[in-house]
């Protein structure tokens, strides 16, 4: 898969296209129906390419910062659920200002008729584009007959289920990451550098892979879960017990911190390499223990638990 991140990279032989357009943050099951519309529309027109445009970073965080969401995914992992989901190549559009001002018929021009050559575009339902979001799907409709590109728009809310990144966002805040793993179609997860930490885990027996959260991505509220550590060079996976917070019973680190203990495994050296952290079930909240020893007992008590619910 291509992965262009400006116009300027998509090359000038790609060919018509199906094109989607969206933030498509966290690729929930809402973005993977749009996907899929594209796919049949590709297969319908002898197999062309269908390209994802998305946006780097948020359009809010660039218009209102102060209102901007926390990330689900990073360009580079929202590039390969894309990927997953039907997608042949991800324009990563750069966002600032300048593209803010954009008319709905700029956009168009600049990116779905001189950089993508779109033959059809598929949208969510409430997609809105161009300055001060004057563009919709009628707009794109209507341009689309100018250009010789068909618009559709699909409803994102999936039936009982709501499709949406925000959804996603709030289940993660309540810890509630079997929600959020019911709107994305597979488990919340986050990815990062190991970094080195406190080491009190080591010294406790049960040695963490620590993973800043850095402030700007989601991560589910501060307590331990059963879920997975997946090594980004090699492809390993382990089982692993969780832990989301700053460590209160030792007084609390600076910054919220992703830390994995990887299941019955003192031997691997993790540090420097990229990481997936993914959270399958919540097993508590986070507690402050009046002694080392009860915080001792009650980590085999999580580890006990992580094992039993992710033992195949």
């Amino acid at each position: 898969m291509q992965v262009w991140r400006s116009l300027e990279d998509v090359p000038d032989d790609l060919g018509r296209t199906v094109v989607v357009v969206g933030n498509f943050d966290g690729v929930h099951l809402g973005h993977r129906r749009v996907l899929a519309r594209a796919r049949e529309l590709a297969r319908e027109r002898g197999g062309l390419a269908v390209v994802a445009v998305t946006f780097d970073p948020h359009p809010m965080a660039v218009l209102r910062p102060e209102h901007a969401p926390t990330a689900l995914t990073t360009v580079d992992a929202r590039a390969d659920l894309l990927a997953e989901a039907g997608a042949d190549g991800v324009l990563a559009v750069p966002f600032d200002r300048s593209v803010a001002a954009w008319t709905p018929e700029e956009f168009v021009t600049r990116v779905l008729v001189d950089a993508l050559r779109a033959a059809a575009v598929v949208v969510g339902a409430n997609f809105r584009f161009g300055s001060r979001a004057a563009g919709d799907v009628a707009t794109l409709t209507e341009l689309g007959a100018v250009h010789d590109f068909t618009a559709e728009g699909i409803p994102l809310d999936g039936g009982p289920m709501v499709w949406s990144s925000t959804y996603v966002r709030t289940c993660l805040a309540a810890g509630d990451v079997t929600g959020a793993a019911e709107a994305l179609g597979r488990p919340y997860a986050v990815r990062g550098e190991v970094v080195r930490g406190d080491q009190r885990g080591r010294e406790l027996g049960y040695p963490t892979a620590n993973v800043p959260t850095g402030g700007l991505m989601a991560v589910p509220a501060d307590g331990v879960y059963a879920g997975w550590l997946r090594r980004l060079d090699t492809g390993e996976r382990h089982p692993a017990a969780i832990s989301v917070g700053t460590n209160p019973t030792f007084h609390g680190a600076r910054e919220r911190r992703v830390e994995s203990y990887v299941l019955d495994r003192t031997d691997l050296e993790l540090y420097g390499v990229e990481v997936e952290v993914s959270f399958v079930e919540r097993l508590r909240g986070m507690t402050t223990f009046a002694s080392v020893e009860e915080l001792v007992d009650q980590m085999a008590d999580d580890v006990r638990r992580a094992r039993e619910l992710l033992d195949p």
